[in-house]
């Protein structure tokens, strides 16, 4: 396998630098959504917790993108009265997580049993803000879905991180535009949101929504 397959810290480092050069050319509010990266101290304070509780540390490739950037943060976009976009949900898996926010899910507070039947890895994704339940996890193996409802881990969609990341700017730039699923790429007041225009979850953005292919 290539290190883009396996995925490695220079890899995925080099994914995330081509899709944010696109966002800062194509969506510069979703661009602005990206916050600092998170400290080495809160990197290193998610792989002792890890590796305390569940005897694994941070995926390689996570760490280094926290390194990178430490979450998302909406922008305040005035047009958007109904408040249906988030300008962090920039991929199709929707916000990034804080290397905090990630572990708050991932060990329980009580230090009790693990509900993640042991899997080895960490919640990086989610669309389910609110009270996340669901989203895409990263891993040594790769990056699949947990859902905390239902199963709660899946086996990997894809190898990496990196392929992921790669799959998306991938989609942006090349398409086909569902090559990642039924939602397909758009932008709407300076920001990258995927929907499905068969079934759009947005009702009055959707209007404004343009597809990128």
């Amino acid at each position: 396998m290539s290190d883009h397959q396996n995925g490695t810290a220079d890899s995925v480092t080099a994914a995330w630098q081509a899709l944010t050069a696109w966002l800062a050319e194509h969506a510069p509010v979703s661009h602005a959504s990206l916050l600092p990266p998170a400290t080495e101290e809160e990197v290193a304070t998610a792989d002792a917790g890890l590796k305390r509780r569940l005897g694994f540390g941070l995926p390689v490739e996570l760490a280094a993108l926290w390194r990178l950037c430490g979450g998302v943060r909406h922008q305040v976009i005035a047009a958007d009265e109904e408040g249906e976009v988030g300008s962090g949900a920039f991929l199709p898996g929707g916000v990034i997580f804080s290397p905090v926010e990630a572990l708050g899910l991932r060990l329980s507070a009580d230090g009790g049993s693990d509900s993640w039947d042991g899997a080895r890895v960490v919640p990086w994704l989610t669309r389910d803000e609110a009270g996340p339940l669901h989203g895409h996890y990263a891993g040594d193996e790769g990056v699949g879905q947990w859902n905390l409802v239902d199963e709660p881990v899946s086996k990997p969609e894809y190898p990496s991180a990196t392929a992921y990341l790669e799959a998306v700017h991938r989609t942006l730039t090349e398409g086909p535009a569902n090559l990642m699923g039924s939602d397909v790429p758009g932008l709407v007041w300076g920001c990258l949101i995927w929907d499905d225009p068969e079934n759009p979850g947005m009702d009055e953005a959707f209007e404004h929504w343009t597809p990128v292919h």
